[in-house]
């Protein structure tokens, strides 16, 4: 339970705290029991703003400056040399920005740190081992069923054959391409910029963000193992035995190449040799690109705004299944694991919420006398009560 103080009322001789219990901002106090007000309080207090959650010190401006100077030499090496993809660059460049994040921190900020990272390693780690066996433990894999799927709900067509006869044309690249492929590879960079800000902003927002995250993978990962699907592009594929329609093109890097970013492609590329192609179900790259607008959504003040963030994970779906990369059902899958997710913990902290507001109330039930529950009562039903001197000596 919140339970504010106001300043000091002072009186000749006797100076007496006020305690005032804060009025819930969605209804009003009369005929209000000093239970209800104290948990609409808590449970509904006001979301704070991101600046509110960033603590400055001394420090702030100098991790500002550090964390811009890597973010701009991060995107150049990104447009020239290409993605980071090699475990130990990965490490490296993890650890410069951590060290740009927290400078000038205390050492028990650097002792969570310590344990955040290794859990967060930890995650990625069995995200890699689970994805990489997804093919190897003997489930049959999808193929038929997730085009039907697919032609079900786009009355008979198949929607990746459909719009790479209307939209890709091989000798042109159109402004399209390019937004698709921009929007496809925000994959690999925005999730890791949430959590790297979140990182180094709030502790406790990163923890939020992290369970839902966590969460997402772990099922998608059960997702890979149970449900390997044979991604479109594959299933139209002459090297393969399934044949389903005409060839596909797979031109995922054939905008951002159009843009400049060549070296990012030629570094895509060459991890696509070490990815598994039938851990596709559902797909992560519609469910990142849902996920990350909508935890910081509630932060987004112009509510006009909270509209066309949403078409981010539009734009992401159907540039997946333009470049013949996933089902639409996939895509689908994905949102959907994001939608529980974000339920979960909602209730889980919701719960929490209300649990703590019942006990603080309980505790400061035991430790106020009944003198101090009448003038919270009659605060909350006459306004603020001011103590003179005979009411301070009727207390002791």
């Amino acid at each position: 339970m919140s339970v504010t103080a106001d300043p000091a009322v002072v009186v000749p001789v006797v100076v007496v705290p006020v305690v005032v219990v804060p009025q819930a901002a969605d209804a009003p106090a009369a005929g209000r029991t000093l239970a209800e007000i104290s948990t609409a309080t808590n449970v509904n207090a006001r979301r704070k703003s991101l600046a509110e959650l960033i603590p400055r010190d001394p420090f702030f401006w100098f991790r500002v400056v550090a964390m811009t100077c890597y973010g701009v030499a991060y995107i150049w090496w990104f447009r020239n040399r290409g993605l980071l993809i090699d475990r130990i660059s990965v490490a490296l460049s993890v650890a410069i920005f951590l060290a740009c994040a927290f400078a000038g921190k205390p050492w028990r900020r650097w002792l969570f740190l310590l344990v955040d990272a290794t859990l967060y390693a930890a995650m990625w780690f069995s995200y890699e081992m689970t994805r990489g066996a997804a093919d190897r433990v003997g489930f049959p894999l999808q193929v038929q069923s997730v085009r039907n799927i697919d032609k079900f709900l786009f009355v008979g067509h198949d929607p990746n054959v459909w719009l790479q006869q209307r939209y890709f044309h091989p000798g042109q690249v159109h402004w399209y391409d390019k937004v698709a492929s921009a929007v496809y590879y925000t994959h690999f960079v925005f999730p890791v910029i949430a959590l790297a800000v979140l990182w180094a902003a709030s502790r406790l927002q990163w923890v939020r963000f992290m369970k839902r995250f966590a969460t997402v993978l772990a099922v998608g990962c059960i997702g890979f193992v149970l449900l390997p699907t044979v991604p479109p592009w594959m299933a139209s594929s002459l090297k393969y035995k399934y044949h389903l329609f005409a060839p596909l093109a797979r031109h995922t890097g054939r905008g951002f190449t159009a843009l400049g970013f060549k070296g990012f492609v030629k570094g895509w590329q060459r991890a696509l040799d070490w990815g598994n192609v039938v851990a596709a179900m559902p797909s992560l790259h519609s469910a990142f690109s849902l996920f990350v607008p909508a935890f910081f959504l509630p932060w987004l003040k112009p509510i006009w705004l909270k509209v066309p963030v949403f078409l981010f994970p539009l734009t992401m779906l159907t540039a997946l299944v333009y470049f013949g990369e996933h089902w639409v059902i996939d895509g689908l899958a994905g949102w959907f694991i994001v939608g529980c997710s974000f339920l979960l913990w909602n209730r889980i902290e919701r719960r929490g919420r209300r649990r703590r507001a019942d006990m603080a109330r309980r505790t400061l039930r035991a430790r106020l006398t009944d003198y101090d529950l009448r003038m919270m009562n009659d605060t909350v039903h006459h306004g603020p009560v001011q103590r003179t001197r005979s009411d301070a000596t009727d207390r002791r």
